[in-house]
C-alpha cells in the first residue's frame, strides 16, 4: 500500500480477510485482489492462520504469503496492552462472546482466544488508515469481524460463499454489525435475509479469467480417443465422484460410446473412490492425479470434452469448476445443488441432474458422448454464459462498489 493511501483523504485502503490464505482453493481471491487494485483500490491481504506450503499448489503463492499479515498467532502481550488501555472495549468484546448462545458454553470459552487476533487486526487496520475489512467467510472469521468493529470501529462486510448451517452457529450475531453481507448464489441471499431481513445481502457471484479460461484451438481431424470427462474437485463424498462413476459403468454395461474420466483433487475420499473403481471395474477408464495447480486444471479442461460435478447435500454454492469448464467452452453435467441453476440453462449450455440420480446422470452422459455436435452446441452456449455472467473483473467490480457505498455511508 502507498503512504497516501493510509492518510486521510487519500485512496481509501480495504482490508481482505480470507480464512488460511493462500490455499487450493484461492486462485479466485488472488484474482479478485488483482481486479480491484487495477480499479485503483489499495488492497490489505489479511488472513487468520498462514497454511501449510503444501495447501496452495498455484504459482502466486509465494507473492501471497509476502503480502499477506495473519493475525494468528497474535502477539499476547501487545494485546493485553491494547485491552488495558480500552477496559470498555474489552469488555463488551467479552460480552459479545458470551451472547453467542447458540454456541455451547466451551466453544464460546475457545472463542474468547480470537480476541487477541481482533485486535491485531484493528491495530493493522490503524496503521494503515483503513477503515472497512471484508471477510470471505460466514464462520469464525466473521466473529472477528464483530470482534474488530466493536474493540476499534473497523467497518465489516462478509460474504457467504455455502449454506449457513456449514459455518457454524450465532449468524445473527455475526452480521448485527456488518455493513452487507454478500451472497455468491440468490438461494443463499435469501438464507442471509431469514437472519437478518434488513440487511443489504446483493448476489454476487465469484469470477473467472474468462481471457485465460477459454477454449482451446480446436484440434485437426478428427480425435480417435474415448469421451474425456474430468472432475475438479476435492475427494470428499459430498463430491459425489461415486455417482459419475456409477454412470458410467451403467453406460459400459449399455453398450454405450468409451468414456475416460479424469479425476483432479486429493481428500479424505480417495480410498473409497479407488474402492468404487475396483469394484465398478473401471480401472482402465479412470486417473486420479491428486490435486493440480491453475495452470494443471487449465490444461485438463482445455484438454476435455466435458466436465462433472455432481455434488450432493449443501456444500456447493457457485462452483468455480463450473464457471471455468464454461469459459472453457465446455459442456457440464452438474448437480442441482446451491446456485448451479442460476449458472446452468439445463438444455442450452449444460446440463443439470436431481442429485444422487445415477440414471439421470447416464443419461445425460450418453447425450454428449454419442453426440459431438450436441456437445459442441452446449459447449458454446456455455462460453457464452461465462462472458456475460462470471468474468472476474465484473464482479470484482460490483464487490468494490457495495464496499466504496459503504464507506462512503459511515
Amino acid at each position: 500500500m502507498t503512504a497516501d493511501a493510509a492518510k486521510p483523504g487519500g485512496s481509501r485502503g480495504i482490508a481482505m480477510l480470507i480464512p488460511e490464505f493462500p490455499g487450493q482453493t484461492h486462485a479466485f481471491f488472488w484474482r479478485e485482489i488483482a481486479a480491484m487494485e487495477a480499479a485503483g483500490a489499495p488492497v490489505q491481504i489479511v488472513s487468520t492462520r498462514k497454511p501449510a506450503p503444501e495447501a496452495c499448489p498455484h504459482t502466486f503463492r509465494e507473492a501471497a504469503v509476502a503480502r499477506t499479515t495473519y493475525v494468528f498467532p497474535p502477539d499476547i502481550g501487545r494485546a493485553a496492552l491494547f485491552l488495558a488501555r480500552r477496559p470498555g472495549a474489552a469488555l463488551a468484546a467479552l460480552r459479545y462472546v458470551q451472547g453467542l448462545r447458540e454456541t455451547p458454553a466451551a466453544r464460546r470459552a475457545r472463542l474468547v482466544g480470537l480476541i487477541p487476533s481482533a485486535v491485531e487486526l484493528v491495530r493493522l487496520c490503524q496503521a494503515q488508515g483503513i477503515d472497512h475489512v471484508h471477510i470471505h467467510s460466514c464462520a469464525n472469521a466473521a466473529h472477528l469481524g464483530a470482534l474488530a468493529q466493536i474493540l476499534g470501529g473497523i467497518d465489516y462486510s462478509l460474504t457467504l460463499h455455502g449454506n449457513l448451517p456449514v459455518y457454524g452457529t450465532d449468524h445473527g450475531s455475526k452480521m448485527a454489525r456488518a455493513r452487507f453481507v454478500s451472497a455468491v448464489t440468490r438461494p443463499l441471499a435469501d438464507e442471509i435475509r431469514s437472519v437478518r431481513a434488513d440487511l443489504p445481502a446483493p448476489v454476487i457471484m465469484m469470477g473467472v479469467d474468462t481471457d485465460r479460461f477459454a477454449p482451446a484451438p480446436a484440434p485437426e481431424g478428427a480425435r480417435a480417443r474415448p469421451f474425456e470427462v474430468v472432475s475438479i474437485a476435492r475427494l470428499n463424498p459430498t463430491k459425489g465422484h461415486r455417482f459419475f462413476l456409477r454412470a458410467m459403468a451403467a453406460l459400459r454395461d449399455a453398450g454405450g460410446a468409451p468414456v475416460h474420466y479424469t479425476i483432479a483433487g486429493d481428500g479424505p475420499a480417495r480410498e473409497a473412490i479407488v474402492a468404487e473403481i475396483a469394484a465398478l471395474g473401471l480401472g482402465d477408464q479412470v486417473d486420479l492425479i491428486g490435486s493440480v495447480s491453475e495452470d494443471r486444471v487449465l490444461s485438463l479442461l482445455q484438454g476435455a470434452d466435458a466436465l462433472a460435478l455432481t455434488s450432493i447435500g449443501q456444500g456447493e454454492a457457485a462452483p468455480v469448476a463450473v464457471m471455468e469448464a464454461m469459459a472453457c467452452g465446455l459442456p457440464v453435467i452438474s448437480s442441482v445443488i446451491g446456485g448451479t441453476p442460476d449458472m446452468v440453462d439445463d438444455g442450452r449450455d449444460g446440463l443439470l441432474v436431481p442429485q444422487e440420480d445415477v440414471e439421470a446422470i447416464t443419461a445425460a452422459l450418453r447425450q454428449l458422448a454419442d453426440d459431438p455436435q450436441y456437445a459442441s452446441r452446449i459447449g458454446t452456449a456455455a462460453r457464452a454464459t461465462a462472458l456475460k455472467l462470471f468474468d472476474y473483473r465484473a464482479n470484482a467490480a460490483r464487490l468494490l462498489a457495495e464496499i466504496r457505498t459503504a464507506q462512503d455511508a459511515g
